[in-house]
């Protein structure tokens, strides 16, 4: 698997921050690169995986913690 090319900490964002943080992430990518997100608002979790079906993007994982969850996000291309 492709190492982790950038990370956005967006722990502490409620909802929609999350989500637009990470588009703006994604749309400074190269296809094929992945990102690591960290957030505390549980809303992202199906933020994200919305948003990532209708883009095409690929979920590689998501981890859920007490207060945090990670994501590893493969840009499409």
């Amino acid at each position: 698997m492709n190492d982790v090319v950038r990370t956005l900490d967006a722990r502490g964002l409620r909802c929609p921050m999350p989500l637009l943080k990470l588009k703006q992430a994604l749309h400074g990518m190269a296809a094929g690169e992945i990102i690591e997100v960290q957030t505390t608002d549980a809303g992202s979790v199906r933020d994200f995986q919305a948003f990532l079906r209708q883009a095409g993007h690929a979920l590689l994982e998501l981890q859920e913690g007490e207060s945090t969850f990670l994501f590893r996000i493969q840009k499409a291309g």
